[in-house]
């Protein structure tokens, strides 16, 4: 991952998936001390379990169809859609259409480096 940190010019192809398991995979695309964007592809019915963290996080829909949970909250998104979660706030995603969302997190996750 180190070699990601600061890279100017990122290839997807370049990126190997990561198995998260239950239908989730990820792949870290770039970070530096105070940003990083992620891609998670989840199958159908994949989900990304209800939790909270530190950092602001922003999520592109690229592909597929989610419930999208913030909060006591939840929405529907799909392709081009997109959502913002502010620190500390319970959130999550049910996979309703195989797809990918595109996540920013600041400052960046330094527990995603540690798998």
């Amino acid at each position: 991952m180190e070699q990601l940190k600061g890279k100017e010019y990122i290839q997807d192809n370049d990126i190997p998936w990561e198995d998260l398991g239950s239908g989730l995979k990820r792949k870290i695309m770039a970070y530096d001390d105070n940003l990083m964007m992620v891609k998670v592809a989840f199958e159908i019915g994949g989900i990304g379990a209800l939790h909270s963290h530190f950092h602001t996080q922003m999520s592109y829909i690229e592909s597929g169809s989610f419930e999208i949970t913030i909060g006591n909250k939840k929405q529907m998104l799909k392709k081009g859609d997109a959502y913002h979660v502010q620190p500390d706030v319970v959130h999550g995603a049910l996979c309703l259409e195989e797809g990918i969302l595109v996540d920013i997190f600041t400052p960046m996750r330094a527990d995603f480096l540690t798998h």
